[in-house]
Parts: structure tokens; sequence; C-alpha cells
């Protein structure tokens, strides 16, 4: 099984290219972040045109995230993450295909910082770990997906000093991302490449593309019978060189069956 996650940075205006990535590498699996629609604003008819089914969690203008699966049923696990009912950012998704439970995450930026977005972002984070201990204690097959909006290393940017003040590497930032490995969870690509710098994201700006001045953030954190599943890992780096991609590129797993 493939599993995947895809920050599209605004499902409408990257539809030709997602469902280009969908025909050619056919995952069973996508976890999508920053859909930026909602309602009758999400290309529900795109999606199952090109062979999967869905569950959605949009937000008019920003955030949404959703789920897709090709060839398999999707049955919602959790819509939002709990902890705090006044959160009305849609982050977070989460469903049941067959015995897996996959997540789709998109945490909160948190710049600048410091200030109350860089608040929020460590509170979610808590929320996060909370909700990861909670599904690690099922023993069941289950991957956290998604954009984290966290640099766990120096080796995940290509200027650590450029980062440095971001929210992105703050020490807060990758302390709680440290405890979601601490408490078990394997980084899928980390798995597959300990020390590779490898980039998940390139900037708009300063020709960050040409230069490869990337950086690696978005994740697939993988439980403990998940891990043992593990076959494979990458990331689709060249679909980020497309035109009107998305600065994100999909990065994907594969598992053995069950």
């Amino acid at each position: 099984m493939k599993i995947a996650t895809y920050n599209v940075n605004g499902i409408n205006a990257r539809l030709p290219r997602l469902t280009e990535w969908l025909d050619e590498q056919k995952p069973d699996v996508v976890c999508l972040q920053e859909l930026k629609g909602d309602g009758d604003r999400l290309p529900v008819k795109a999606i199952e045109e090109a062979g999967y089914g869905a569950i959605w969690l949009g937000q008019k203008g920003f955030n949404g995230v959703a789920i897709l699966a090709r060839d398999a049923e999707l049955k919602e696990h959790q819509r939002g993450l709990p902890g705090d009912d006044e959160d009305e950012q849609s982050r977070y998704i989460e469903a049941e295909i067959g015995d897996l439970i996959v997540a789709s995450i998109y945490l909160p930026n948190g710049n600048p910082q410091p200030g109350p977005k860089f608040d929020y972002k460590l509170a979610w984070m808590e929320r996060l770990l909370a909700r990861a201990e909670t599904l690690f204690a099922t023993e069941r097959p289950i991957v956290l997906a998604g954009d984290y909006n966290v640099i766990p290393t120096d080796n995940d940017v290509h200027s650590p000093a450029a980062m440095e003040d971001d929210a992105l590497t703050q020490p807060e930032s990758r302390a709680a991302f440290r405890r979601l490995a601490a408490m078990g969870w394997t980084d899928a690509i980390r798995a597959r490449f300990p020390n590779a710098r490898i980039w998940t994201y390139w900037d708009y700006q300063a020709g960050a593309w040409q230069r490869d001045a990337g950086l690696r953030i978005d994740h697939l954190m993988l439980s403990p019978v998940a891990a043992d599943r593990l076959l494979d890992a990458g990331v689709d780096k060249e679909y980020r060189g497309r035109e009107k991609a998305s600065d994100h590129t999909p990065v994907w797993i594969e598992l053995a069956e069950g």
C-alpha cells in the first residue's frame, strides 16, 4: 500500500498538478493539506473522476485537510483535533482504511515568533501529542502524515543560519517533535534515509527551487505496527519543478499488507 502526504497550497489552483500526480503515481491513500476551500469550492467531482473517494475538512480561504483513497472504503475516524472546542481552524482529520488509521495533519506555522501565533502552534502540538498517545495505545497500524511545519534538525534545512529565528526551527518546536518520536513513532523518511539531506518544500522566493535551497517539513510518522510493515519511502521531488506547482512536493511510503 502506497500512502502519501501532499500540501497542495490551494487545491483548485493546483488541481491539474494534483490529478496529474495521482494518475502518474497512483498512490492508494493521500493526505492533503492547505486546501484553501470549503463547500462547493472543493473539487469533489474531479477527485472522484481521478478514481478516489475522499473525506474533507475544508475552510474558506485557508487551511483545510483531506484524505483520499483509491479502491478502498474510507471511514471517518476523527474530525478535528480534540482538546480545544473553540479552535475553528481546519487542520486535522483521521480515517480508517481497512485495519489502518491515517491522519492528515496541517500543523500551524507559528510565525512570527514570539507571539500569539507561536503560542497557538505549541498548544496545538500539545494536543497532537495527546491524540498521538491515545492512538498509540491502540497498538494498531497508524500513519500520522502531513505538513508538520517543523524542521526536526539542522540536517533538514539547506541553511540553518537562515532559519534560526523561524518558528519551524525553535527549540520548543523541535522538542515537541522529538517527544513524538520518543513516544515510539518512526519518522519514515529518516528510517529509509538516516543522514541524507532531503527537502520537501522550496519557497517561491529568491530562486529557492533553482538553488535547491529547501527544507524538510512534511513527515509521515508511523506507529510500531506500521513501521514494521515499512517497505520503502521517498519524495517525488520532480513535481515541485512543474508549471504552477505547489511549493511542497509529495512524500510517500509503501507498507506491506497486514
